[in-house]
């Protein structure tokens, strides 16, 4: 099972910032849309990621002052990024590993999508379902 599997089974709009936008904005679009991070954008590549651990993290330095940053200050840079080739368990494994909850999904240098661990499990467990489900079948035909 691939991240391309998974992402062909659910559609997903990417919402993105600038590294020039401001805290502010970032954090308003992670409220707004109730969701954990954000990718940052420069270029259509991608340049980082923002999380509420970030935002947590530049309000505990700046207090207020951090709102009028530009994330590109507080954004966790050097992102990594997964391919659509990588397997979900590999890539459950790597979040596990490296404690970060979402990932870039990127082909040929262009981000096509983003997904979380939460995306990761809930495919898994449907998956797994499917297969419970399959095998039950089986034996009571059998």
């Amino acid at each position: 099972m691939t991240i391309a599997a998974m992402l062909a089974t659910r559609a997903q709009a990417i919402i993105s910032c600038h590294p020039d936008d401001s805290v502010r904005h970032a954090a308003c679009l992670l409220a707004e849309k109730r969701i954990g991070a954000l990718p940052v954008l420069e270029h259509g590549k991608v340049a980082g990621i923002f999380s509420e651990r970030d935002l947590l993290y530049c309000v505990a330095r700046n207090g207020g002052d951090a709102l009028s940053l530009p994330v590109r200050d507080v954004m966790t840079a050097e992102a990594i990024t997964i391919t659509p080739q990588e397997k979900a368990l590999d890539t459950l494994g790597l979040m596990t590993r490296r404690r970060i909850r979402h990932l870039p999904v990127v082909d040929n240098g262009e981000l096509i999508a983003f997904v979380s661990i939460g995306d990761i499990v809930k495919y898994r467990i449907e998956t797994i379902e499917a297969e419970a489900s399959q095998l039950r079948d089986y034996i009571q035909l059998a």
